[in-house]
């Protein structure tokens, strides 16, 4: 290449990818939730006291905690847990939360249905990552 600068390779550990997608999900993920903030239609239900049909409860709130704190917790898990229990997790979770993300974007409006479309595609990334999870080469023996 001539007259031009060519950029440094750089490879990004597959713990750090998959560390920075968990991220960028919850970011979208927290923010598509609080768009909803600005519907009449969401703010009415809530103050009747329900959400998406559930009762807005100890156990609901238990509940959503639970299913937040989960892959925030994977931010930091994924960089420090053995990679053989990380990668089954890292396949197994995002499975998980695209069918619950899918379910929940049923009928929703469109700012939602396209947040939950980028979300299903960032754990898609995730669960390839964790899928293609590069192996360690083996020396050969000595035979």
């Amino acid at each position: 290449m001539t007259g031009g600068t060519k950029l440094e390779p750089s490879n990004v550990n597959v713990r750090v990818k998959i560390s920075a997608l968990w991220t960028s999900m919850l970011f979208v993920f927290a923010y598509v939730d609080l768009f909803s903030l600005y519907r009449s239609d969401f703010r009415a239900d809530l103050e009747a006291g329900e959400v998406a049909g559930f009762t807005v409860n100890q156990a609901f709130l238990l509940g959503t905690t639970a299913y937040v704190v989960i892959p925030a917790l994977m931010i930091f898990l994924s960089l420090v847990l053995r990679p053989g229990v990380s990668r089954i997790a890292n396949i197994a979770l995002p499975v998980v939360y695209a069918l619950t993300i899918i379910a929940g974007a049923v009928g929703e409006w469109n700012y939602y249905v396209l947040g939950s479309a980028i979300e299903v595609l960032l754990l898609a990334a995730i669960a390839h990552y964790a899928w293609t999870w590069p192996k360690v080469a083996r020396p050969a023996s000595a035979v």
